[in-house]
């Protein structure tokens, strides 16, 4: 596994706990001043504790300039694709360009079958997905004016019209773990986006990556052609190393530089509602790893 050399993007990921309603809000403004890229939320739409997610992302996109907004990841079992689809080309032509698609193939089956959408085993989940990625990319797809149509057995349209189309090109970005998941990233996605915690190993993510790889090519599509995206957790202390982002700042430069030169993560989405993380992650930490990086990119092109 090595680097794909994409620009590096840092974001925070963030609680919709509606106890404060305003809180999630002042941390996407406190997200954007640190200079962070991307600012993402949590997406539980039967947590009566959270706000609907997306109404959050809107809120957010009117209350900043700069920064980008992405669900991480927005359960598809409550969201119908093409109705989706719609939403997420309106909200990014409203903001400037500003939205990503974070999308996950759904868990916690009994809540959301409790909140009216339907059950389904994690294959035809990820058989589902798979239709919505087509469905979605479908309505977006504003080149011809024939009606879409898409035929599957979860997901499909019979003559929808096409459009809005999103102001830029939306990445779609899957949390994906297993098998078939990882090889519908290589396959169809443009991101890849896990949470570190769910990765025992650096083994396991080198081995879900290089799946990702293989899947890919198989479909025609170069490797780098998926971002690879990681949430992570972590704190920031004085003193030593206590494991993995558990540490200073230059222990963070660190490990965060290796994920990216061994491989191939280019966005670092840090977990935590705390303002002081996110000003040390974008004010101290975000220059030194794109430093470290850019110095061994050159180092790399000289060499070869």
């Amino acid at each position: 596994m090595s680097d794909y050399g994409h620009d590096l993007l840092f974001g925070s990921f963030i609680t919709p706990t509606n106890a404060d309603p305003q809180g999630p809000v002042r941390l996407a403004v406190s997200s954007e001043a640190a200079g962070l890229d991307v600012v993402t939320f949590q997406d539980h739409p039967y947590q009566p504790r959270f706000h609907d997610t997306w109404s959050l992302m809107a809120y957010a996109a009117a209350r900043t300039e700069r920064i980008s907004l992405s669900g991480n990841v927005l359960n598809l079992p409550l969201r119908p694709p093409a109705v989706l689809a719609r939403a997420v080309a309106s909200l990014d032509l409203l903001s400037g360009g500003r939205v990503e698609l974070g999308l996950g193939a759904g868990a916690y089956w009994d809540a959301i079958e409790a909140m009216g959408g339907r059950r389904l085993t994690a294959g035809q989940a990820v058989t589902a997905l798979s239709e919505a990625i087509d469905v979605i990319r479908g309505v977006w797809d504003t080149s011809t004016r024939q009606p879409l149509k898409v035929e599957g057995t979860y997901y499909g349209v019979r003559g929808a019209k096409r459009g809005p189309a999103p102001a830029h090109p939306v990445g779609i970005w899957l949390g994906a773990y297993k098998p078939r998941m990882l090889a519908l990233t290589g396959q169809k996605a443009d991101g890849w986006l896990p949470s570190m915690g769910y990765l025992k190993s650096q083994q396991e993510l080198a081995d879900a990556n290089a799946r990702i790889d293989d899947a890919a090519a198989a479909a025609g599509r170069e490797p780098s052609a998926v971002r690879r995206l990681l949430n992570v957790g972590g704190s920031f202390t004085t003193g030593t190393n206590r494991g993995f982002l558990q540490g200073p700042v230059s222990q963070w430069v660190e490990q965060l530089g290796a994920l990216t030169l061994e491989h191939g993560f280019s966005g670092y989405i840090v977990m935590g509602d705390d303002e002081r993380s996110l000003r040390i992650l974008g004010g101290e930490v975000a220059p030194a790893v794109r430093a470290l990086v850019a110095e061994h990119r050159v180092a790399a092109a000289v060499t070869r």
